[in-house]
Parts: C-alpha cells; sequence; structure tokens
C-alpha cells in the first residue's frame, strides 16, 4: 500500500528535512548591515523587505557619499545604530530629521561618525545575530574583525577584508562563524555539503569572462572605462566589475576560497562559463562533480547568508528547466588574463603578499577610472608591484598596522609604477 502524501517519511538520504519545515524563527533575526547604500546592501534590504517577520534590522552603516539613502533605509527599518565614516554628526541627523519627517515617522537611531563608525556598529550588541559586510575594498577589513571578534556571525561579501588581513581573520574566527556572500563561494559551501572533506578532489570556480571574453591581449589596447564597465551578466559597483573585466575578482575569489575552504592552490581551478547560471563547482575523489546552478541573482547568496543555514521561500524565481538551454564551460586565457596566476603566486607566499597584490590593484583600477592609466597597465602595474614587493621580503601579519603598513608600501609602488607608465605614454 503507498503512502499519502502527509504519511510520507523523509527521505533516508536527507535526514531531519522535510518539505513542510520551512525555517520560522521564533523572534526575528537580528542584522547589521555595512556598506547598506551599495549594491550588496541594498539586495540585502530588499531580501528583508520581502520576507516580513523574518528579519529585524538593528545597525546600518556607510561612507556617506549617498547620505540620504542611508537616512531613509535608517527610517525604513527603525534602526538603533547608524553609522557614517565620511560625514559629521550634524549632516547626518539632519538626513534622518528629513526622512522622517518625508514619512510622517519619528527616528531618532544613535549616530555614530568617523573613520571606527563602522566597527563599532559592527559590534553594536546583537542578541544571535548577523552582520553582513558589504563594504567594498580593504578598509572592510577592521569592521571584519571587530564583528568577529564581538562573537557575531559574519556574512562576508568583503572578500578583500578576508585576502588581505587572512592570518588575523582565519586566527579569530570560530568554525562556522563566517558565512561567505560571493556568489561563487556560497556555491562552494552548498556544494560542499554533499561530501566530507576527504572527499574533495578540486573546487571550480566558475567566471563569467567578463565584457572581454574571447579577446586576446592585442585586442584589449585602448579599451575604454565604458567596455570595461559594461559587463554582460552582473550589474555591480564600478571597481568591482573593472576587476570582473581583468578577471582580478576571479583572481582574489580563488585566494579567498582557499581560506575560507582551505584547499591548496594546486586544488582551486577557474572555469570560464559566459552563462552564470552555473556559479561554482566541486568535484569529488568518485569522479563526480556537484555544481550549483540559479539564474545570476545576488539576492540568493544573500538570502541565503542571512539565513544561514535555513533557505527562504520565493527568493528569486528558478532556471526554467522546460527551456531548452545550452551552457559553456571554457579554459581561462592566462596570457592574456594573468591575473589569477599571479594571485596563485602571491596567496602561496602568504603573509603581506596577498594585501601588497589587493592595494596595487585598487590603485590601479582608481588610475584607470580616472583615465590615467589604460586597462592593460592594470594587471601590468600589479605585476610589477608584486615583483618588487617581494623581492623586498615579505612580512609575517601580526596585527592589523602590518597589513596597513604593507598596504602603504604597495600603494606608493603602485602609484610610482602609473608615473612612470603615464610619462613613458607622453608623446
Amino acid at each position: 500500500m503507498s503512502q499519502s502524501p502527509q504519511s510520507r517519511q523523509p527521505h533516508p538520504l536527507l535526514p531531519g528535512q522535510s518539505p513542510t519545515a520551512l525555517w520560522q524563527p521564533s523572534t526575528p533575526r537580528p542584522l547589521v548591515i555595512l556598506g547598506s547604500t551599495g549594491s550588496i546592501g541594498t539586495q540585502a534590504l530588499d531580501v528583508v523587505r520581502s520576507h516580513p517577520g523574518y528579519f529585524r534590522v538593528v545597525g546600518l552603516a556607510a561612507g556617506g557619499g549617498r547620505l540620504d539613502l542611508l537616512a531613509r533605509q535608517a527610517v525604513e527599518f527603525g534602526v538603533e545604530v547608524v553609522g557614517v565614516t565620511g560625514a559629521d554628526a550634524d549632516q547626518v541627523e539632519a538626513a534622518l530629521a528629513a526622512a522622517a519627517a518625508a514619512a510622517g515617522q519619528a527616528s531618532a537611531p544613535k549616530v555614530l561618525t568617523g573613520p571606527d563608525s563602522a566597527c563599532e556598529v559592527a559590534a553594536w550588541p546583537l542578541d544571535d545575530g548577523v552582520v553582513l559586510n558589504g563594504i567594498t575594498g580593504s578598509i572592510g577589513l577592521a569592521p571584519t574583525l571587530a564583528a568577529l571578534r564581538a562573537g557575531r556571525i559574519l556574512a562576508l561579501a568583503n572578500k578583500e577584508s578576508l585576502i588581505v588581513g587572512g592570518p588575523l581573520v582565519t586566527s579569530i574566527a570560530t568554525p562556522g562563524q563566517i558565512v561567505p556572500v560571493d556568489s561563487e563561494h556560497s556555491a562552494l559551501a552548498q556544494c560542499l555539503r554533499a561530501g566530507r572533506r576527504e572527499e574533495i578532489r578540486r573546487l571550480l570556480l566558475t567566471a563569467s569572462g567578463g565584457p572581454f571574453r574571447g579577446r586576446r591581449r592585442r585586442d584589449l589596447v585602448g579599451v575604454s572605462a565604458a567596455e570595461a564597465l559594461a559587463h554582460p551578466t552582473w550589474r555591480m559597483g564600478p571597481v568591482i566589475t573593472v576587476n570582473s573585466a581583468t578577471l582580478v575578482n576571479k583572481a582574489l575569489e580563488v585566494i579567498e576560497a582557499h581560506l575560507l575552504f582551505d584547499v591548496p592552490f594546486d586544488r582551486i581551478d577557474v572555469v570560464v562559463h559566459p552563462q552564470s547560471v552555473v556559479h561554482s563547482m566541486v568535484e569529488f575523489i568518485d569522479g563526480s562533480t556537484v555544481a550549483h546552478c540559479s539564474p545570476p541573482n545576488m539576492r540568493l547568496p544573500i538570502a541565503l547568508a542571512l539565513a544561514w543555514p535555513h533557505r527562504l521561500a520565493e527568493v528569486i524565481p528558478p532556471c526554467d528547466w522546460r527551456q531548452a538551454t545550452s551552457w559553456v564551460f571554457e579554459p581561462v586565457d592566462g596570457e592574456t588574463f594573468p591575473a589569477i596566476d599571479i594571485a596563485r603566486r602571491v596567496g602561496t607566499v602568504g603573509h603581506t603578499a596577498p594585501a601588497a597584490f589587493n592595494a596595487a590593484n585598487e590603485e590601479a583600477v582608481s588610475a584607470f577610472l580616472a583615465g590615467r592609466l589604460d586597462f592593460l597597465g592594470i594587471v601590468d602595474t600589479v605585476a610589477e608591484v608584486v615583483e618588487e614587493f617581494l623581492a623586498a621580503g615579505v612580512s609575517p601579519v601580526r596585527d592589523l598596522d602590518d597589513v596597513l603598513e604593507a598596504e602603504t608600501v604597495a600603494r606608493r609602488m603602485a602609484r610610482d609604477v602609473i608615473a612612470r607608465r603615464a610619462g613613458s605614454a607622453t608623446p
């Protein structure tokens, strides 16, 4: 006799899981969102809006470039604290007052300003809450450390803080305290549920290939910032979009995967997948490969990180498997896009080398966007800085000052290289 749907037992390969047992917290999970006015932060708040009763936004932090938006967010979610690194308290309070008046609400969160405000918000008292670090760049390292030291679950979208401060972050974090938000590392975390650590053969990160996929180095001479910012799949901020065009973003993700999952560099590969539907894969020792697939939408990994280890219902529409489709997988052209090989080298050296790599790239991307450096000069500058930095000798990372010193040295080197390149290009 067949069982009715109501009386079926959970599938034996999925112990404890039931299709009727969706996660519903007894009280909303408290959240702090760092970088709330950026791409990751605004999408995270969209997830909160679409799942009422699941989350309570306690604190927000931002740089201050979109102060009106930050104030509207603070009023809408009734937060307890707002941190702004690039504005004074009077400006923040005026923006909050205007937003509250426009919404017809009372709002008086505690206002923190100055360079340490994001760290203070990251360590704000939370009861079993999550801190989402969506800050862009290595300035996210100090808030990452603050959240970890405060014992918070860290939903990490700020990959740079892990890369530049790897030894610091990994020495502080407890098992399971960091949940990745990058779509590739979120995918790996999900695929790794399919096997034990000793059964892993390789991690496979996928890359869209960016706007210049298929081009050779000679084809990239003179490409404009507008061309580099025209990503075919994702809509992101300018720095990460340029990093995707140079494949520096994927290079950073290789280092990030090594640090998150403790898998050696020679067992972490990158494959180009322009459709951006397979977000990453794990190959196991028996020859099987487990892949994570979804439409390219950052709300999915963000939602999973906020609710981890649970899933939220109806975050995005799934792939439509009724439609004919095809996926392409290609090897990376290392001659045209050498950033991944450079990252493997600095990641293997470790210590302050990844910090130098990242700082040099940030300087080079800034110069490119300002029209002071050509596109090919971005990774060429990084490569030159890495050679000079490694020749001088790397130092261990004992504290935040060691990272900051390495970044300062690498930025100075990068500015010198950029100035020389600009001088040599002058007619």
